[in-house]
């Protein structure tokens, strides 16, 4: 027998696939709806994923428990931007609240299992969508692949998101994950926290990014948000994202949640992009009971700025891939 298998299961009506660590006893679950994390557990058989807790949460995607967020991550303002000189309407025919462009397109489809395998060194999943297509999903006249890699070894899972434009003009796209982490059973005000940033995104009160340079700010500036050394996340409601992220030596940019109770840490890591950091306020179950580290290649609202103009485009017959993981007890 291997260290490490994978197993094809289902949960209700929606299949999923289970990689397991023997040696360590960490395992994962993903359902192929949505590429969404179902179980994540270390090796002390903790449950670290607030994720969904049966098959009626995943169809109605409360809160966005772990949700892949593609082609665009978070918000884009008024549903509308502007791509290469021509105006894209996402909400066509909708008014003032009803204009919401949010988390993409893809958490209420299924993804094609491509392939699953393991062996002494690791067990993974490739997932892969091919519905972004034109005329498929208003405002977005692009057809882009999306293909998911899980892989979980003796360090972790690493997740490494691929897109590729297979249509025949530019395409702009970003990749986002929106993770819902425990490190104990008590509320999260307790656990230590640390995001290796210089740089808070200021938002507005519809938590789209202040126009250029606005939108950034020193961290120290706000020492409540200011988590560059761990400390208590305390009675501060966080939903912030973060930049200038700082990389340790191997190039890996590390966040970290530690519940000083147990001993339990978590280390959520990326290569490139911005964290965004939320305590769980206005989740519909278990107020304050997780912490949403979310890696994203890009800001919110990304394809309006100018700024972010060169990280979201994706030329006709490129793949751009953004990787991330999680470090896990």
């Amino acid at each position: 027998m291997t260290r490490f298998s994978s197993v094809q299961d289902g949960w209700g009506s929606y299949p999923l696939v289970q990689l397991l660590d023997h040696a360590s006893g960490r395992q994962l679950k993903v359902a192929l709806h949505g590429a969404t994390l179902l179980s994540l557990t270390g090796s002390d058989g903790f449950e670290l994923a607030d994720a969904y807790r049966d098959a009626d949460e995943l169809q109605r995607r409360p809160s966005s428990r772990f949700a892949a967020m593609a082609p665009f991550a978070n918000r884009i303002a008024d549903a509308r931007y502007d791509w290469d000189g021509v105006e894209q309407d996402m909400a066509p025919g909708l008014a003032g609240a009803d204009r919401v462009a949010r988390h993409g397109f893809l958490r209420s489809t299924d993804y094609e299992l491509v392939e699953t395998a393991a062996d002494d060194q690791s067990a993974w999943l490739l997932l892969r969508s091919q519905v972004i297509r034109p005329g498929v999903f208003a405002g977005y006249p692009h057809a882009v692949d999306i293909e998911i890699r899980f892989t979980l070894d003796p360090a972790g899972l690493t997740v490494d998101a691929g897109m590729r434009n297979v249509g025949e003009t530019s395409a702009p796209c970003f990749f986002g994950w929106h993770p819902y982490f425990r490190v104990g059973g008590t509320p999260v005000d307790s656990w230590l926290l640390q995001v290796p940033a210089e740089t808070l995104i200021k938002v507005d009160a519809d938590n789209i990014p202040l126009p250029g340079e606005q939108a950034l700010v020193p961290v120290a500036s706000r020492p409540e948000l200011d988590f560059r050394q761990a400390h208590a996340v305390g009675p501060v409601h966080i939903d912030q994202g973060y930049t200038g992220l700082q990389a340790d030596a191997d190039g890996r940019i590390r966040s970290r949640l530690r519940d000083p109770a147990s001993g339990r840490e978590l280390v959520v890591w990326q290569e490139a992009g911005i964290m965004l950091v939320f305590t769980a306020d206005t989740v519909a179950r278990d107020v304050r009971r997780s912490v949403a580290l979310e890696p994203m290649e890009s800001l919110a609202n990304a394809f309006n700025r100018a700024d972010c103009a060169g990280t979201v485009r994706l030329e006709s017959g490129a793949d751009r891939h953004f990787v991330f993981g999680v470090e896990l007890p």
